[in-house]
Protein backbone atom coordinates (compact mmCIF):
# COMPACT_ATOMS: atom_id res chain seq x y z
CA UNK A 1 0.00 0.00 0.00
CA UNK A 2 2.96 2.50 0.73
CA UNK A 3 4.10 1.65 -2.37
CA UNK A 4 1.33 2.97 -4.48
CA UNK A 5 1.04 5.90 -2.66
CA UNK A 6 4.69 6.69 -3.36
CA UNK A 7 4.56 5.82 -6.38
CA UNK A 8 1.34 8.09 -7.34
CA UNK A 9 2.82 10.44 -5.84
CA UNK A 10 5.88 10.09 -7.85
CA UNK A 11 3.81 10.30 -11.15
CA UNK A 12 1.93 13.35 -10.21
CA UNK A 13 5.65 14.89 -9.10
CA UNK A 14 6.30 13.83 -13.06
CA UNK A 15 2.70 14.77 -14.64
CA UNK A 16 2.30 17.76 -13.18
CA UNK A 17 5.71 20.11 -14.38
CA UNK A 18 5.58 18.02 -17.66
CA UNK A 19 1.48 19.08 -17.84
CA UNK A 20 2.79 22.75 -17.32
CA UNK A 21 5.17 22.82 -19.77
CA UNK A 22 3.16 21.48 -22.34
CA UNK A 23 0.45 24.12 -21.50
CA UNK A 24 2.63 27.22 -21.75
CA UNK A 25 4.30 26.28 -24.25
CA UNK A 26 0.29 26.19 -26.27
CA UNK A 27 -0.34 29.28 -24.60
CA UNK A 28 2.60 30.97 -26.16
CA UNK A 29 1.92 29.33 -29.29
CA UNK A 30 -1.59 30.90 -29.16
CA UNK A 31 -0.14 34.82 -28.32
CA UNK A 32 2.12 34.53 -30.71
CA UNK A 33 -0.13 34.04 -33.40
CA UNK A 34 -3.01 36.55 -32.05
CA UNK A 35 -0.04 38.95 -31.84
CA UNK A 36 1.12 38.51 -34.85
CA UNK A 37 -2.81 38.92 -36.69
CA UNK A 38 -2.92 42.09 -34.52
CA UNK A 39 0.69 44.02 -35.67
CA UNK A 40 -1.00 42.64 -39.50
CA UNK A 41 -4.33 43.89 -38.66
CA UNK A 42 -2.54 46.96 -37.13
CA UNK A 43 0.01 47.66 -40.66
CA UNK A 44 -3.59 47.51 -43.01
CA UNK A 45 -5.36 50.22 -40.69
CA UNK A 46 -2.42 52.49 -40.84
CA UNK A 47 -2.18 51.53 -44.72
CA UNK A 48 -5.76 52.62 -45.16
CA UNK A 49 -5.59 55.90 -43.11
CA UNK A 50 -2.53 56.94 -45.12
CA UNK A 51 -4.54 56.05 -47.97
CA UNK A 52 -7.37 58.21 -46.77
CA UNK A 53 -5.71 60.79 -45.81
CA UNK A 54 -4.11 61.80 -48.98
CA UNK A 55 -7.21 61.58 -50.77
CA UNK A 56 -8.63 63.94 -48.23
CA UNK A 57 -5.90 66.11 -49.21
CA UNK A 58 -5.99 65.83 -53.12
CA UNK A 59 -9.85 66.73 -51.98
CA UNK A 60 -9.26 69.68 -49.50
CA UNK A 61 -6.34 70.87 -52.31
CA UNK A 62 -8.63 70.57 -54.98
CA UNK A 63 -11.44 72.78 -53.31
CA UNK A 64 -8.79 75.25 -52.31
CA UNK A 65 -8.11 76.15 -55.46
CA UNK A 66 -11.29 76.08 -56.89
CA UNK A 67 -12.22 78.87 -53.96
CA UNK A 68 -9.41 80.64 -55.02
CA UNK A 69 -10.39 80.60 -58.23
CA UNK A 70 -13.89 82.27 -57.48
CA UNK A 71 -12.68 84.62 -55.16
CA UNK A 72 -10.28 86.09 -58.02
CA UNK A 73 -13.03 86.18 -60.19
CA UNK A 74 -15.51 88.33 -57.53
CA UNK A 75 -12.69 90.37 -57.02
CA UNK A 76 -12.27 91.04 -60.28
CA UNK A 77 -15.83 91.87 -60.81
CA UNK A 78 -16.05 94.37 -58.02
CA UNK A 79 -12.86 95.94 -59.03
CA UNK A 80 -14.72 96.15 -62.60
CA UNK A 81 -17.70 97.56 -61.21
CA UNK A 82 -15.76 99.99 -58.89
CA UNK A 83 -14.10 101.32 -61.64
CA UNK A 84 -17.62 101.84 -63.73
CA UNK A 85 -18.74 104.09 -60.89
CA UNK A 86 -15.66 105.84 -60.74
CA UNK A 87 -15.82 106.58 -64.30
CA UNK A 88 -19.18 107.56 -63.75
CA UNK A 89 -18.52 109.98 -61.02
CA UNK A 90 -15.79 111.67 -62.97
CA UNK A 91 -18.33 112.68 -65.39
CA UNK A 92 -20.56 113.97 -63.15
CA UNK A 93 -18.05 116.23 -61.79
CA UNK A 94 -16.53 117.06 -64.88
CA UNK A 95 -20.34 118.23 -65.99
CA UNK A 96 -21.04 120.10 -62.45
CA UNK A 97 -17.77 122.17 -62.67
CA UNK A 98 -19.03 122.46 -66.29
CA UNK A 99 -22.30 124.10 -65.00
CA UNK A 100 -20.59 125.74 -62.38
CA UNK A 101 -18.19 127.35 -64.70
CA UNK A 102 -21.78 128.62 -67.20
CA UNK A 103 -23.34 129.98 -63.73
CA UNK A 104 -20.31 132.08 -62.72
CA UNK A 105 -19.96 133.27 -66.15
CA UNK A 106 -24.27 134.02 -65.88
CA UNK A 107 -23.55 135.53 -62.49
CA UNK A 108 -20.81 137.95 -63.50
CA UNK A 109 -22.64 139.04 -66.23
CA UNK A 110 -25.62 139.94 -64.00
CA UNK A 111 -23.20 141.76 -61.34
CA UNK A 112 -21.83 143.98 -64.05
CA UNK A 113 -25.54 144.71 -65.27
CA UNK A 114 -26.62 145.63 -61.44
CA UNK A 115 -23.44 147.87 -61.08
CA UNK A 116 -24.63 149.69 -64.68
CA UNK A 117 -28.29 150.07 -63.32
CA UNK A 118 -26.82 151.59 -59.63
CA UNK A 119 -24.61 153.68 -61.21
CA UNK A 120 -27.77 154.89 -63.39
CA UNK A 121 -30.06 154.75 -60.13
CA UNK A 122 -27.11 157.01 -58.59
CA UNK A 123 -27.76 159.53 -61.28
CA UNK A 124 -31.02 159.34 -60.96
CA UNK A 125 -31.06 160.25 -57.69
CA UNK A 126 -28.93 163.13 -58.15
CA UNK A 127 -31.42 164.40 -60.81
CA UNK A 128 -34.07 163.98 -58.56
CA UNK A 129 -32.69 165.71 -55.52
CA UNK A 130 -31.67 168.42 -57.22
CA UNK A 131 -35.32 168.50 -58.89
CA UNK A 132 -37.25 168.14 -55.01
CA UNK A 133 -34.52 171.46 -53.64
CA UNK A 134 -35.57 173.38 -56.81
CA UNK A 135 -39.31 172.52 -55.80
CA UNK A 136 -38.68 173.52 -52.34
CA UNK A 137 -37.02 176.80 -53.34
CA UNK A 138 -40.14 177.39 -55.12
CA UNK A 139 -42.55 176.52 -52.35
CA UNK A 140 -40.69 178.43 -49.88
CA UNK A 141 -40.47 182.01 -52.61
CA UNK A 142 -44.40 181.17 -53.12
CA UNK A 143 -45.79 180.59 -49.68
CA UNK A 144 -43.18 183.24 -48.09
CA UNK A 145 -42.40 180.54 -45.33
CA UNK A 146 -39.14 178.58 -45.06
CA UNK A 147 -38.99 174.52 -45.05
CA UNK A 148 -38.81 174.26 -41.02
CA UNK A 149 -41.87 177.05 -40.70
CA UNK A 150 -43.59 174.98 -43.31
CA UNK A 151 -43.18 171.70 -40.93
CA UNK A 152 -43.55 173.16 -37.62
CA UNK A 153 -47.34 174.14 -39.16
CA UNK A 154 -48.10 170.95 -40.24
CA UNK A 155 -47.07 169.42 -37.33
CA UNK A 156 -48.82 171.26 -34.86
CA UNK A 157 -52.02 171.36 -37.38
CA UNK A 158 -51.59 167.46 -37.32
CA UNK A 159 -51.33 167.30 -33.71
CA UNK A 160 -54.17 169.02 -32.41
CA UNK A 161 -56.32 166.90 -35.37
CA UNK A 162 -54.44 163.69 -33.52
CA UNK A 163 -55.12 165.23 -29.59
CA UNK A 164 -58.80 165.75 -30.61
CA UNK A 165 -58.97 162.44 -31.90
CA UNK A 166 -57.32 160.63 -29.45
CA UNK A 167 -59.04 162.13 -26.94
CA UNK A 168 -62.22 161.19 -28.56
CA UNK A 169 -61.20 157.71 -29.01
CA UNK A 170 -60.22 157.71 -25.52
CA UNK A 171 -63.68 158.87 -24.45
CA UNK A 172 -65.40 156.50 -26.06
CA UNK A 173 -63.08 153.54 -24.93
CA UNK A 174 -63.47 154.55 -21.39
CA UNK A 175 -66.85 154.25 -21.21
CA UNK A 176 -66.91 151.45 -23.71
CA UNK A 177 -65.15 149.66 -21.08
CA UNK A 178 -66.58 150.60 -17.87
CA UNK A 179 -70.28 148.96 -19.42
CA UNK A 180 -67.87 146.10 -20.09
CA UNK A 181 -66.78 146.06 -16.96
CA UNK A 182 -70.04 146.29 -14.87
CA UNK A 183 -72.07 143.99 -16.94
CA UNK A 184 -69.22 141.80 -16.90
CA UNK A 185 -68.48 141.95 -12.83
CA UNK A 186 -72.77 141.58 -12.08
CA UNK A 187 -72.63 138.48 -14.01
CA UNK A 188 -69.73 137.30 -11.99
CA UNK A 189 -71.06 138.10 -8.87
CA UNK A 190 -74.79 137.02 -9.39
CA UNK A 191 -73.26 133.64 -10.77
CA UNK A 192 -70.97 133.59 -7.17
CA UNK A 193 -74.38 134.74 -5.30
CA UNK A 194 -76.49 131.72 -7.27
CA UNK A 195 -74.19 128.80 -6.35
CA UNK A 196 -73.49 129.65 -2.68
CA UNK A 197 -76.15 129.83 -0.12
CA UNK A 198 -75.86 129.04 3.88
CA UNK A 199 -78.31 129.27 6.46
CA UNK A 200 -78.50 132.10 9.42
CA UNK A 201 -79.66 131.95 12.69
CA UNK A 202 -81.34 134.69 14.87
CA UNK A 203 -79.21 136.87 17.06
CA UNK A 204 -79.82 136.55 20.63
CA UNK A 205 -77.99 137.42 24.25
CA UNK A 206 -80.22 135.36 25.96
CA UNK A 207 -80.99 131.41 26.24
CA UNK A 208 -84.14 129.95 27.84
CA UNK A 209 -83.47 126.47 29.53
CA UNK A 210 -87.66 124.97 30.37
CA UNK A 211 -88.05 123.52 33.15
CA UNK A 212 -90.25 119.90 34.13
CA UNK A 213 -92.42 122.42 36.90
CA UNK A 214 -92.36 125.45 38.26
CA UNK A 215 -90.85 123.55 41.96
CA UNK A 216 -87.92 123.49 40.22
CA UNK A 217 -87.09 127.07 40.01
CA UNK A 218 -86.74 126.94 44.13
CA UNK A 219 -84.06 124.33 43.87
CA UNK A 220 -81.99 126.02 41.31
CA UNK A 221 -82.38 128.18 43.63
CA UNK A 222 -81.22 126.45 46.46
CA UNK A 223 -81.48 127.40 50.65
CA UNK A 224 -80.69 131.14 51.00
CA UNK A 225 -79.71 131.28 46.81
CA UNK A 226 -76.68 129.49 46.88
CA UNK A 227 -76.88 127.35 44.13
CA UNK A 228 -77.87 130.00 41.91
CA UNK A 229 -74.63 131.79 43.13
CA UNK A 230 -72.36 129.37 42.60
CA UNK A 231 -74.07 128.64 38.91
CA UNK A 232 -73.21 131.90 38.27
CA UNK A 233 -70.05 132.47 39.51
CA UNK A 234 -68.64 129.27 38.02
CA UNK A 235 -70.19 130.28 34.35
CA UNK A 236 -70.06 133.83 34.33
CA UNK A 237 -73.82 134.37 33.14
CA UNK A 238 -76.80 135.90 34.75
CA UNK A 239 -79.91 133.62 36.25
CA UNK A 240 -83.14 135.38 36.00
CA UNK A 241 -86.12 133.24 37.60
CA UNK A 242 -89.02 135.32 37.10
CA UNK A 243 -92.69 134.39 36.64
CA UNK A 244 -92.14 133.16 33.39
CA UNK A 245 -93.97 129.35 33.51
CA UNK A 246 -91.65 126.56 33.99
CA UNK A 247 -88.50 127.95 32.24
CA UNK A 248 -85.45 130.43 33.37
CA UNK A 249 -83.62 132.73 31.46
CA UNK A 250 -79.67 132.67 30.69
CA UNK A 251 -78.15 136.04 30.36
CA UNK A 252 -75.10 137.14 29.08
CA UNK A 253 -72.86 138.90 26.51
CA UNK A 254 -69.97 136.11 25.91
CA UNK A 255 -72.59 132.94 23.73
CA UNK A 256 -69.86 130.26 24.91
CA UNK A 257 -70.61 131.13 28.51
CA UNK A 258 -73.67 131.30 28.38
CA UNK A 259 -73.85 127.77 26.59
CA UNK A 260 -72.03 126.16 29.00
CA UNK A 261 -74.75 127.26 31.29
CA UNK A 262 -77.46 125.81 29.72
CA UNK A 263 -75.68 122.60 29.29
CA UNK A 264 -74.99 122.51 32.72
CA UNK A 265 -78.11 123.30 33.86
CA UNK A 266 -80.06 120.80 31.33
CA UNK A 267 -77.76 118.28 32.82
CA UNK A 268 -78.85 119.17 36.86
CA UNK A 269 -82.28 119.19 36.03
CA UNK A 270 -82.17 115.60 34.67
CA UNK A 271 -79.87 114.47 36.89
CA UNK A 272 -82.29 116.20 40.00
CA UNK A 273 -79.02 116.60 42.15
CA UNK A 274 -78.86 120.41 43.12
CA UNK A 275 -76.11 121.67 45.28
CA UNK A 276 -72.88 123.39 44.65
CA UNK A 277 -70.12 120.07 44.18
CA UNK A 278 -72.45 118.68 42.02
CA UNK A 279 -73.20 122.02 39.73
CA UNK A 280 -69.06 122.14 40.10
CA UNK A 281 -68.80 118.90 38.51
CA UNK A 282 -71.78 119.45 35.62
CA UNK A 283 -69.88 122.89 35.06
CA UNK A 284 -66.61 121.07 34.47
CA UNK A 285 -68.49 118.10 32.34
CA UNK A 286 -70.60 121.31 30.04
CA UNK A 287 -67.35 123.39 29.25
CA UNK A 288 -65.73 120.13 28.07
CA UNK A 289 -68.50 119.61 26.02
CA UNK A 290 -68.57 122.53 24.48
CA UNK A 291 -64.72 122.68 23.83
CA UNK A 292 -64.97 119.57 21.86
CA UNK A 293 -68.17 121.14 20.02
CA UNK A 294 -65.91 124.26 19.00
CA UNK A 295 -63.36 122.15 17.94
CA UNK A 296 -65.39 119.67 15.72
CA UNK A 297 -67.30 122.66 14.57
CA UNK A 298 -63.88 124.41 13.44
CA UNK A 299 -62.65 121.80 12.07
CA UNK A 300 -66.13 121.28 10.01
CA UNK A 301 -66.08 124.68 8.92
CA UNK A 302 -62.48 124.67 7.40
CA UNK A 303 -63.72 121.26 5.70
CA UNK A 304 -66.35 123.10 4.72
CA UNK A 305 -64.45 125.69 2.80
CA UNK A 306 -61.88 123.73 1.57
CA UNK A 307 -59.63 125.14 3.96
CA UNK A 308 -56.44 123.22 5.11
CA UNK A 309 -53.00 123.68 7.13
CA UNK A 310 -54.68 125.88 9.72
CA UNK A 311 -53.47 126.23 13.21
CA UNK A 312 -55.18 124.29 15.97
CA UNK A 313 -56.05 127.58 17.62
CA UNK A 314 -57.10 128.98 14.64
CA UNK A 315 -59.57 126.41 14.28
CA UNK A 316 -60.61 126.58 17.77
CA UNK A 317 -61.60 130.59 17.18
CA UNK A 318 -63.31 129.39 14.10
CA UNK A 319 -65.45 126.81 16.05
CA UNK A 320 -66.49 129.54 18.67
CA UNK A 321 -67.72 131.84 15.84
CA UNK A 322 -70.65 129.15 16.09
CA UNK A 323 -72.11 130.90 18.83
CA UNK A 324 -71.34 134.39 17.91
CA UNK A 325 -73.82 136.19 15.80
CA UNK A 326 -74.24 139.41 14.06
CA UNK A 327 -77.31 141.68 12.79
CA UNK A 328 -79.16 138.03 13.00
CA UNK A 329 -76.42 136.24 11.07
CA UNK A 330 -74.08 133.34 12.43
CA UNK A 331 -70.52 134.80 12.30
CA UNK A 332 -69.02 130.99 11.44
CA UNK A 333 -71.77 130.25 8.66
CA UNK A 334 -70.93 133.86 7.30
CA UNK A 335 -67.18 132.95 7.60
CA UNK A 336 -68.21 129.64 5.70
CA UNK A 337 -70.18 131.73 3.08
CA UNK A 338 -67.47 134.36 2.30
CA UNK A 339 -65.00 132.09 1.89
CA UNK A 340 -67.31 130.07 -0.55
CA UNK A 341 -68.11 133.49 -2.51
CA UNK A 342 -64.22 134.73 -2.30
CA UNK A 343 -63.16 131.11 -4.22
CA UNK A 344 -66.06 131.81 -6.53
CA UNK A 345 -65.17 134.96 -7.85
CA UNK A 346 -61.37 134.24 -7.47
CA UNK A 347 -61.96 131.66 -9.97
CA UNK A 348 -63.97 133.92 -12.17
CA UNK A 349 -61.39 136.33 -12.33
CA UNK A 350 -58.40 134.12 -12.67
CA UNK A 351 -56.34 134.19 -8.97
CA UNK A 352 -55.35 131.83 -6.54
CA UNK A 353 -58.70 130.72 -4.86
CA UNK A 354 -56.75 128.55 -1.69
CA UNK A 355 -55.89 132.12 -0.76
CA UNK A 356 -58.55 133.74 -1.52
CA UNK A 357 -61.01 130.83 0.23
CA UNK A 358 -58.43 131.24 3.20
CA UNK A 359 -58.83 134.45 3.26
CA UNK A 360 -62.60 134.81 3.04
CA UNK A 361 -62.44 132.13 5.87
CA UNK A 362 -60.45 134.40 8.66
CA UNK A 363 -61.59 137.68 7.69
CA UNK A 364 -64.12 137.91 10.48
CA UNK A 365 -61.96 135.70 13.42
CA UNK A 366 -61.18 138.66 15.09
CA UNK A 367 -65.23 138.71 16.56
CA UNK A 368 -64.20 135.29 18.53
CA UNK A 369 -62.58 137.19 21.11
CA UNK A 370 -63.51 140.92 21.13
CA UNK A 371 -66.39 140.50 23.76
CA UNK A 372 -63.26 139.46 26.25
CA UNK A 373 -61.76 142.74 25.68
CA UNK A 374 -61.55 144.97 28.63
CA UNK A 375 -63.31 148.78 27.53
CA UNK A 376 -59.66 150.49 28.57
CA UNK A 377 -58.13 148.49 25.72
CA UNK A 378 -61.12 147.92 23.40
CA UNK A 379 -60.40 146.91 19.23
CA UNK A 380 -62.29 146.25 16.78
CA UNK A 381 -62.71 143.09 15.51
CA UNK A 382 -60.58 143.54 12.63
CA UNK A 383 -57.77 144.31 14.34
CA UNK A 384 -57.94 141.85 16.93
CA UNK A 385 -58.71 139.38 13.48
CA UNK A 386 -54.73 140.84 12.36
CA UNK A 387 -53.62 140.01 15.05
CA UNK A 388 -54.35 136.71 14.98
CA UNK A 389 -53.46 136.00 11.53
CA UNK A 390 -50.17 137.62 12.62
CA UNK A 391 -49.92 135.53 15.74
CA UNK A 392 -50.17 132.41 13.54
CA UNK A 393 -47.77 132.99 10.92
CA UNK A 394 -50.19 133.43 8.04
CA UNK A 395 -49.15 135.15 4.58
CA UNK A 396 -49.28 138.94 4.08
CA UNK A 397 -52.32 138.76 1.55
CA UNK A 398 -54.63 137.60 3.87
CA UNK A 399 -53.12 140.10 6.75
CA UNK A 400 -54.30 142.51 4.27
CA UNK A 401 -57.34 140.78 3.40
CA UNK A 402 -58.39 140.81 6.70
CA UNK A 403 -57.40 144.65 7.77
CA UNK A 404 -59.39 146.05 4.77
CA UNK A 405 -62.40 144.15 4.44
CA UNK A 406 -64.37 147.28 6.10
CA UNK A 407 -62.17 149.27 4.55
CA UNK A 408 -59.82 150.24 7.18
CA UNK A 409 -56.82 150.40 5.23
CA UNK A 410 -56.02 150.54 1.92
CA UNK A 411 -56.64 146.51 -0.09
CA UNK A 412 -53.32 145.37 -1.27
CA UNK A 413 -54.32 142.99 -3.69
CA UNK A 414 -57.11 141.30 -5.31
CA UNK A 415 -57.79 139.10 -3.15
CA UNK A 416 -58.36 141.86 -0.63
CA UNK A 417 -61.13 143.46 -2.93
CA UNK A 418 -62.90 140.14 -3.19
CA UNK A 419 -63.04 139.82 0.32
CA UNK A 420 -64.64 142.84 0.73
CA UNK A 421 -66.81 142.29 -2.10
CA UNK A 422 -67.97 138.70 -1.03
CA UNK A 423 -68.33 139.73 2.67
CA UNK A 424 -70.48 142.41 0.93
CA UNK A 425 -72.56 139.84 -0.40
CA UNK A 426 -72.90 137.60 2.20
CA UNK A 427 -74.01 140.29 4.60
CA UNK A 428 -76.29 142.27 2.58
CA UNK A 429 -78.27 139.58 0.39
CA UNK A 430 -81.82 139.83 1.45
CA UNK A 431 -82.77 137.44 4.59
CA UNK A 432 -79.10 137.08 5.58
CA UNK A 433 -79.47 139.76 8.75
CA UNK A 434 -81.88 140.85 10.45
CA UNK A 435 -81.92 144.21 12.64
CA UNK A 436 -85.51 145.58 13.94
CA UNK A 437 -86.51 148.38 12.43
CA UNK A 438 -86.86 150.58 15.86
CA UNK A 439 -83.14 149.70 16.82
CA UNK A 440 -82.34 150.42 13.08
CA UNK A 441 -84.08 153.75 13.22
CA UNK A 442 -82.73 155.03 16.54
CA UNK A 443 -79.22 154.01 16.05
CA UNK A 444 -79.29 156.47 12.56
CA UNK A 445 -81.53 159.43 14.40
CA UNK A 446 -78.59 159.13 17.12
CA UNK A 447 -76.02 158.81 14.84
CA UNK A 448 -77.15 162.36 13.12
CA UNK A 449 -78.19 163.86 16.43
CA UNK A 450 -74.55 163.18 17.36
CA UNK A 451 -73.45 165.47 14.55
CA UNK A 452 -76.25 168.25 14.30
CA UNK A 453 -75.30 169.06 17.81
CA UNK A 454 -72.01 170.78 16.88
CA UNK A 455 -72.12 174.59 16.16
CA UNK A 456 -71.69 175.50 12.77
CA UNK A 457 -73.23 172.49 11.46
CA UNK A 458 -76.15 172.60 8.57
CA UNK A 459 -77.64 169.52 8.42
CA UNK A 460 -76.48 165.60 8.54
CA UNK A 461 -77.12 162.37 6.62
CA UNK A 462 -76.29 159.01 7.69
CA UNK A 463 -75.85 156.63 5.00
CA UNK A 464 -74.64 153.50 3.64
CA UNK A 465 -76.88 151.92 7.40
CA UNK A 466 -75.21 153.90 9.26
CA UNK A 467 -71.49 153.23 8.62
CA UNK A 468 -71.04 156.75 7.49
CA UNK A 469 -72.07 160.42 8.20
CA UNK A 470 -72.10 163.61 6.04
CA UNK A 471 -71.93 166.69 7.36
CA UNK A 472 -73.07 169.79 5.63
CA UNK A 473 -71.10 173.15 7.55
CA UNK A 474 -72.29 176.69 7.10
CA UNK A 475 -69.43 177.93 4.87
CA UNK A 476 -69.17 181.39 6.76
CA UNK A 477 -69.32 179.81 10.39
CA UNK A 478 -66.57 176.75 9.56
CA UNK A 479 -63.54 177.91 7.81
CA UNK A 480 -61.47 175.00 6.37
CA UNK A 481 -58.88 174.56 8.50
CA UNK A 482 -62.54 174.11 10.83
CA UNK A 483 -63.40 171.11 9.02
CA UNK A 484 -60.49 169.00 10.53
CA UNK A 485 -61.34 169.95 14.00
CA UNK A 486 -64.95 169.49 13.61
CA UNK A 487 -64.72 166.45 12.19
CA UNK A 488 -61.97 165.12 15.28
CA UNK A 489 -64.72 166.59 17.46
CA UNK A 490 -67.91 164.63 16.01
CA UNK A 491 -65.90 161.49 16.06
CA UNK A 492 -64.61 161.38 19.67
CA UNK A 493 -68.63 162.11 20.86
CA UNK A 494 -69.91 159.26 18.41
CA UNK A 495 -66.91 156.97 19.85
CA UNK A 496 -68.25 158.46 23.64
CA UNK A 497 -71.82 158.02 23.59
CA UNK A 498 -72.89 155.34 20.80
CA UNK A 499 -72.45 151.88 20.51
CA UNK A 500 -71.82 150.43 16.85
CA UNK A 501 -70.49 147.86 14.90
CA UNK A 502 -67.49 147.95 12.96
CA UNK A 503 -66.19 151.40 12.21
CA UNK A 504 -68.40 155.07 11.03
CA UNK A 505 -66.50 157.33 8.34
CA UNK A 506 -66.95 160.88 9.19
CA UNK A 507 -67.37 162.90 5.96
CA UNK A 508 -67.38 167.11 6.91
CA UNK A 509 -68.35 168.68 3.33
CA UNK A 510 -68.04 172.80 3.34
CA UNK A 511 -69.57 174.33 -0.16
CA UNK A 512 -69.60 177.73 -1.42
CA UNK A 513 -72.62 178.57 -3.84
CA UNK A 514 -73.29 182.08 -5.55
CA UNK A 515 -77.05 182.18 -6.72
CA UNK A 516 -78.29 185.24 -8.88
CA UNK A 517 -81.28 185.54 -11.79
CA UNK A 518 -80.86 187.13 -15.13
CA UNK A 519 -84.01 189.18 -16.19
Amino acid sequence: MPGIIIAVVVTLVIAVPVSIFVTNSYHKKVTEQKVGGAEQQARSIIDEAVKTAETKKREILIEAKEESMRSKNELEKEIKERRAEVSKSESRVQQKEENLDKKLESADRKEQSLISREENLEKERQKVAKLNEQRVQELERISGLTSQQAKDFLLNTVKDDVKADAAKYIKESMAQARDEADKQAKEVLVTAIQRCAADHVAESTISVVQLPNDEMKGRIIGREGRNIRTLETLTGVELIVDDTPEAVVLSAFDPVRREVARIALEKLIVDGRIHPARIEEMVDKAKKEVDNTIREEGEQAALDAGVHGLNTEEIKLLGRLKYRTSFGQNVLKHSVEVSQLTGLLAAEVGVDTRIAKRAGLLHDIGKAVDHEQDQTESQSHVALGVDICKKYKESPVIINAVAAHHGDCEPESLIALLVQAADTISAARPGARRETLENYTNRIQQLEDVANSFEGVEKSYAIQAGREVRVMVVPEKISDADMVLLARDITKKIENDLQYPGQIKVNVIRESRVIDYAK
